[in-house]
């Protein structure tokens, strides 16, 4: 009789907000990884109703997905137990913080936007976030753009400050399509990709080699 030794050690999912300004105020490591992830993988095609026939196969870049992270929970329970003064004091404001700061703009950007704006400037750019990166695993590591995400704050401290919620968040992939060739997420994103190619070779090379062996045995 074999006893198993213990659980696996985990690798952490992350959400890193890429700010040369401030580099630590928007990375998120998830305290639990959440248990479900959907995606939806639409193919971006040259053909379609009333187009070129010529055209239906041809693929005008690559596809958009949109990624849905299900149930993501955090809670400061075990940061209280252990007296915790950031727990104690603030409960989970400080994670909940860092999630909604990759969708706003930076205070310092908008005072300036301010000022210019009073200074008789008449178009003002308009401020560009920081890259956002979804990490899950070694080998998916893609550039996101949060688009909406939801809160469900369940239990309070004393203070009212929230010390359990759980959240879905919603995405979507950048990709070369979207960015920059001198952006580093377009980088990151190709690389993304050679990896996948490299990963479907793999698969590919093992569903022939089923084949061929199944092929003999009827033979």
């Amino acid at each position: 009789m074999t006893t198993f030794p213990g659980s696996p050690r985990l690798l952490k999912g992350a959400i890193i907000g890429i700010d040369a300004f401030n580099p630590l105020a928007s990375t998120i490591v998830f305290q639990y990884n959440p248990k479900e992830i959907d995606r939806v993988i639409t193919a971006t095609t040259g053909g379609g109703k009333g187009g070129d026939k010529k055209e239906a196969l041809r693929l005008t870049g690559a596809p958009k997905e949109t990624i849905t992270l299900k149930k993501v929970e955090i809670n400061a329970f075990d940061q209280l137990e252990k007296g915790d003064p950031i727990a104690t004091s603030m409960g989970i404001y400080p994670q909940l913080s860092a999630l909604e700061m990759l969708l706003y703009p930076k205070s310092l950007a908008v005072l300036a936007n301010n000022t210019m704006i009073q200074a008789g400037m008449i178009e003002i750019a308009p401020v560009e976030a920081p890259l956002t990166l979804l990490v899950w695993g070694a080998r998916r590591v893609v550039p996101v753009q949060l688009s909406t995400f939801t809160i469900n704050e369940k239990e309070y401290d004393v203070n009212l400050n929230p010390i359990s919620a759980e959240l879905s968040l919603n995405f979507t992939v950048l990709s070369y399509n979207d960015l920059p060739i001198s952006h580093i997420g377009n980088t990151l994103f190709l690389a993304h990709q050679v990896a996948k190619e490299a990963m479907a070779t793999i698969s590919s090379a093992g569903a022939i080699g089923s084949v061929v062996s199944g092929a003999a045995k009827i033979l």
